[in-house]
């Protein structure tokens, strides 16, 4: 380990072992998982660590109504979860639950601590108790309407429409989540720890306001903690009454209480539960890693949702129990599902399982999810339609691209061979300055920015094999010079490509595998940037590496899981709504040059002769720019190349909702160069470029039609 080596611990957030992971669990995960793979990547020793948070009621209750043990289930879930984990390349260096025993030691460990700092009270408090059900009630086990803003059907500790917390009694109109029975209030003993303690609003006070957490949030720790002065922060519940399923808290005598640990108090302990599992398989010091003093770096990747446990309750618990505080909390938003909140009856409530089960890639959606991200509180929202676009065109259509032109040259013609690279062509991708600003967008979890940066490299060299030709070159190797002309473009291209599946391999790594396969090298690191691939290295024969989504898999997931979730009632009458599909529209392509043509989009167009076919002229051209078009909902404005010998035609194409302009630049495509000139409020459009669809013209069915490699701009489709 050198000196500049970081050593790293990270964890998520636990998932309850009560449910299935869905799509929007997911976003934290794939976030978590891409900054750790990135930081292994720069060589930092760093750990990823969770477990399935498996203490409470609920988990007691469900099992009791499936007959079985809490801990069968747990167990059971805890498969489930890591089964869904991997599937979606999610690599956790230990996948561990709070049921066990080192939580256990450390819950208890941390307790005593508090207890002797004079942290904990004991004392009589009222609390909820349902007298159909014969039990004292946990805050989420009691609903009613907030005290704070009236919001209805919020839960007994904090309201989800306001963010306020506030004790399950200052709840109006209270019922039972349980029998639906009136609770009535019934005194227990129960403990507390002292949040309230000026040692502890002192503290936190100086911890989130010191950069450790984003601007946001700790804005929202300010108005939680109050006013310097004022002491707004309440005593802390940490304990339960039987029946309950977690740890019982230790008397002073080592006699049984009968009360036990709040489940909110030994979940984030699990992260050092399962740190320590991890730390004795591999003969790591704990201690190390959490003494108080520690120089290690410790990272939570969190929802927004939970920030008041883990930047309030949480630091100080550590920080007065005499552990080690976070370093930093990195709070992520919701995720919507096309604008809206996800839905069982719409069938966008989509799980990780049916993902999987319908066949679609996981890296297509860790792909977009890492598009979206950027390191701030803001929901992202999951469009069906934009999903299929961006992926279709920045992996396949721009990055995966780069190889597929140029890798078969190499073998057919080199044996497999690579040559020296071109150093002009690689200097943009080897610029210290693009290593640095793309590294500090995913150090940053500003992915968004990384992906923008990758893509506009992948511009670059599509547009270098664009202007270099190899097809062309190929068919010109008569004398030395041609033929190691070829040699050095294609070698310049699957190097270029080599260095954007380095930056690219944190969101991908299942397919940047596939490509160290392909290349014939060990597995990358970012240090690989600075050393290209020597000349007479010998790849492997190209196999096809990704394909493009087929929108009907993005519809067969959207009805699986309206089928698998609706009850079964609305499965009877439930009908498409604008948020469980892709947003219709008709052949905008069409509407943008030629309107009166809308209808060749029908399956049942007219028969027409061959001498009507060959008065079209179809010829390949090359979009030199695209841009936005100022008021126009649906148009891009597209500059077209049709080759030397014909100046630029402009073309305004209804694809915007389908394609971002950035990501169309270089592409060769098909126009009808012969359509009659249309004036239009932003200009005079001279042609219509060709786009396939589904009969629905959904645009998540809108594909700009591309020619195969080898063929130039000027060319005649016939």
């Amino acid at each position: 380990m050198t000196a500049t080596t970081r050593q790293i611990l990270v964890t998520s957030a636990l998932p309850y072992a009560n449910g299935a992971i869905h799509l929007g669990h997911l976003v934290e995960y794939i976030q978590t998982d891409i900054w750790v793979r990135f930081q292994k990547m720069r060589g930092h020793e760093c750990y990823y660590v969770c477990a399935d948070d498996t203490h409470g009621t609920p988990i007691m209750l469900r099992a009791e109504q499936e007959g079985i043990t809490p801990e069968a289930l747990v167990a059971r879930v805890h498969g489930e979860h890591s089964r869904d984990f991997a599937g979606f390349h999610i690599a956790f260096d230990n996948y561990y639950t709070t049921h066990s025993e080192e939580t256990r030691f450390y819950a208890e460990d941390i307790y005593r601590k508090l207890k002797a700092a004079g942290l904990i009270d004991i004392r009589d408090i009222e609390q909820y108790y349902d007298p159909v059900k014969a039990m004292f009630l946990p805050d989420r086990f009691i609903k009613g309407e907030c005290p704070q803003c009236g919001a209805a059907d919020q839960y007994g500790d904090s309201c989800e429409a306001c963010g306020a917390a506030y004790a399950p009694t200052e709840l109006k109109n209270p019922l039972s989540a349980v029998s639906g029975a009136t609770p009535v209030l019934k005194t227990s003993e129960h403990y507390f720890f002292r949040l309230s303690d000026p040692r502890c609003q002192a503290f936190l006070r100086r911890y989130t306001q010191d950069g450790r957490l984003q601007a946001e949030a700790a804005n929202k720790m300010q108005e939680w903690l109050g006013a310097e002065g004022e002491n707004k922060l309440s005593d802390w519940d940490i304990s339960r009454d039987a029946p309950y399923f977690g740890f019982e808290i230790p008397g002073d005598d080592g006699q049984a209480t009968g009360k036990f640990f709040y489940v909110w108090l030994d979940a984030p302990i699990g992260y050092m539960g399962s740190f320590k599992h991890l730390c004795t398989q591999r003969g790591m010091d704990f201690e190390h890693w959490w003494k108080q003093d520690s120089t290690t770096e410790l990272y939570h990747f969190i929802g927004k949702d939970i920030l008041y446990f883990h930047a309030l309750f949480w630091p100080a618990e550590l920080k007065f129990a005499g552990y080690r505080t976070p370093t930093s909390i990195f709070t992520h938003g919701f995720l919507t599902v096309d604008g809206q909140k996800m839905s069982k009856s719409r069938g966008t409530f989509i799980t990780a399982e049916s993902y999987l089960q319908q066949g679609l890639n996981p890296e297509w959606l860790r792909y977009y999810y890492a598009a979206k991200l950027n390191g701030s509180l803001e929901d992202i929202d999951l469009n069906l339609a934009d999903f299929v676009a961006r992926v279709n065109a920045d992996l396949v259509g721009k990055y995966v691209n780069i190889a597929s032109r140029c890798a078969g040259f190499i073998v057919k013609h080199f044996d497999g061979r690579l040559n020296a690279c071109d150093p002009h062509a690689l200097r943009e991708f080897a610029y210290e300055r693009e290593q640095a600003s793309i590294a500090a967008a995913f150090e940053a979890r500003d992915y968004a920015r990384a992906l923008r940066e990758i893509m506009r490299l992948a511009d670059v060299a599509n547009a270098y094999v664009a202007e270099q030709q190899p097809w062309v070159l190929a068919k010109q190797i008569d004398t030395a010079a041609q033929r190691e002309r070829l040699h050095v473009v294609c070698s310049t291209a699957l190097q270029q490509f080599r260095d954007l599946t380095i930056y690219l391999k944190p969101v991908l790594p299942r397919l940047a595998g596939q490509v160290e396969a392909f290349l014939n090298i060990d597995p990358l690191c970012w240090d690989d940037l600075a050393h290209p691939l020597p000349a007479g290295h010998c790849i492997n024969a190209y196999q096809h590496l990704l394909q493009r989504i087929d929108p009907q898999q993005i519809d067969a997931l959207v009805a699986a899981n309206r089928a698998s979730l609706a009850p079964a009632a609305a499965e009877k009458t439930a009908q498409p709504t604008k948020s469980a599909k892709i947003t219709p529209a008709r052949d905008s392509t069409m509407d943008a040059t030629n309107a009166t043509n809308a209808a060749a989009d029908s399956a049942s167009a007219a028969v027409i002769g061959i001498d009507d076919f060959t008065r079209i002229d179809l010829r390949i051209a090359r979009i030199a720019n695209a841009e936005q078009v100022d008021g126009a909902a649906k148009l891009l404005k597209l500059t077209l190349e049709l080759g030397a010998m014909e100046p630029p035609r402009t073309v305004f194409a209804g694809i915007k909702s389908a394609y971002n302009p950035a990501t169309l630049i270089g592409r060769l495509t098909v126009m009808v160069a012969n359509l009659a000139p249309r004036k239009m409020k932003f200009g005079l459009s001279e042609g219509m470029v060709l786009a396939a669809s589904d009969e629905s013209g959904q645009t998540a069915g809108l594909f700009l039609l591309s020619p195969d490699s080898g063929a130039v701009p000027g060319m005649r489709v016939k």
